[in-house]
């Protein structure tokens, strides 16, 4: 056990995917264990509460035709990348703001405090009364959790840009507005760019709330709720995968975009 625990151990690719395969292989097994048997009364769990892998995976052709899969996902991605991209143009300039400027965090430091302990479903209410219950409400209301999730953030990475750097800069004869964009900005990019990444992959949490919620006559969240509905109960499951699968990849290509911006974060 000593030797297999290792701390900070540097492992292979091969390795890695291995160890991450295990789990997720321990619960198919157990979910297959669990739904095992052509009748219900023979299983431990009964299908209407879990269907099997295997029902599961025959369903997908129903949600891909019948669900009408493929609209739903564009409709939920859609809103995700509208809604982020509002909540962008306010909370980027103003978390720079914030980071830099000490008077201007101290005036909204109380409204990020309050945001992080606000909870998300109390947004539903809010931005129903504001804005109805149309497509521009689940837009405002990603735009709303994604800035209550993103200023904060924002203002740290800018705060944590060392002094040195900016002393540096005003010896050279750098103004005002040269720290905050060239210093600041410029050195805590990789940074904003890391938690704008982290921030668009929450955002999947969000949208399904708020379908599931609303019920919009499109979207990932609606065929969860109809499925919860009338059945079949398979689409609940399919979907869960569909928006990992989503999530993961869009991760995954934001990570090489990254990697692409800010190469020397690599080197180091």
């Amino acid at each position: 056990m000593d030797r297999w625990l290792v701390i900070r151990e540097s492992l292979s690719a091969r390795l890695k995917i291995t160890l991450g395969v295990l789990p997720i292989a321990a619960v198919v097994l157990i979910w297959s264990l669990a739904t095992t048997g052509l009748m219900p009364e023979n299983r431990i769990i009964t299908p209407v509460t879990l269907p099997s892998p295997v029902e599961t995976v025959f369903s997908t052709k129903s949600l891909w035709f019948e669900a009408e899969l493929s609209r739903s996902i564009l409709a939920t991605t859609l809103r995700v990348v509208v809604g982020f991209m509002v909540a962008l143009a306010i909370a980027f300039p103003l978390g720079i703001l914030m980071g830099s400027f000490s008077k201007v965090r101290a005036m909204f430091d109380p409204l990020t405090t309050f945001g992080s302990y606000l909870p998300y479903p109390t947004l539903l209410p809010l931005t129903m009364s504001l804005f109805g219950t149309e497509e521009f409400q689940k837009i405002m209301f990603l735009a709303i959790a994604f800035v209550i999730f993103l200023l904060p953030m924002f203002a740290k990475a800018v705060s944590e840009v060392d002094d040195v750097y900016l002393q540096t800069a005003q010896t050279l004869g750098a103004t005002k507005w040269q720290l905050v964009r060239r210093v600041l900005l410029g050195i805590s990019l990789a940074d904003l760019y890391d938690t704008m990444r982290r921030g668009f992959g929450i955002g999947w949490t969000y949208v399904i709330f708020a379908e599931m919620m609303l019920i919009p006559d499109k979207g990932l969240g609606h065929i969860v709720m109809m499925a919860q509905r009338r059945g079949p109960r398979e689409h609940v499951y399919l979907v869960l995968v569909v928006i990992f699968i989503i999530a993961y990849v869009t991760d995954q290509l934001l990570i090489k975009l990254g990697r692409r911006l800010f190469p020397y974060r690599e080197k180091a």
